[in-house]
């Protein structure tokens, strides 16, 4: 039937085509969620803890090795991205259906573990340069620090425990 001129109708098996496709696209967007939004928080962790490290490093160089950790504990965060990003990208086929139930599953899945880690990373960030910079002037804040990372950290673990509920649901609702 032809509405007109350039224009056709759209038959049941062009919408579910379309509607295929778009679904593709959001799963390849939750997908994506997952290790941008940790990757992000992980750079801004090292970053800001970073800035910290050099100006420590411009004057007790032999501070530095042990002043590293907050960009360590940073670099874990991209990790939990990582592991989550390959969990919903396993679930992905071009040739099975893919339900709503599955995708908004993963989309928390994504969410979850990315701005959990953002957020860890963000105080990784600052509790890493202002205690790296505390520790030049007083090595007894060391301990300290690392307590406090540490629960900082464990942000980043919560979201990624989170994120592997949802996505053993979301693969079980499939």
């Amino acid at each position: 039937m032809e509405l007109a001129a350039g224009y056709h109708s759209i038959t049941r098996e062009d919408h579910d085509t379309q509607h295929r496709h778009h679904t593709d696209v959001l799963l390849f967007y939750r997908c994506a969620s997952a290790i941008i939004l940790s990757a992000l928080g992980s750079a801004i962790g090292t970053a800001k803890s970073g800035i910290g490290i050099a100006g420590v490093g411009t004057f007790k160089p032999e501070l530095i090795m042990r002043s590293l950790i907050p960009v360590i504990m940073s670099g874990i965060l991209a990790v939990y991205g990582l592991v989550v990003s390959v969990l919903i990208a396993g679930d992905m086929s071009p040739d099975e259906d893919y339900s709503l139930f599955s995708g908004f599953l993963h989309l928390a899945t994504g969410l979850s573990v990315g701005l959990s880690a953002l957020a860890a990373g963000y105080a990784i960030g600052i509790v890493g340069d202002e205690g790296v910079r505390m520790f030049m002037l007083q090595p007894k804040i060391f301990v300290g620090m690392v307590l406090i990372l540490i629960f900082a950290e464990v942000l980043g673990l919560y979201g990624l425990i989170v994120a592997l509920i949802l996505n053993t649901k979301a693969t079980a609702g499939a």
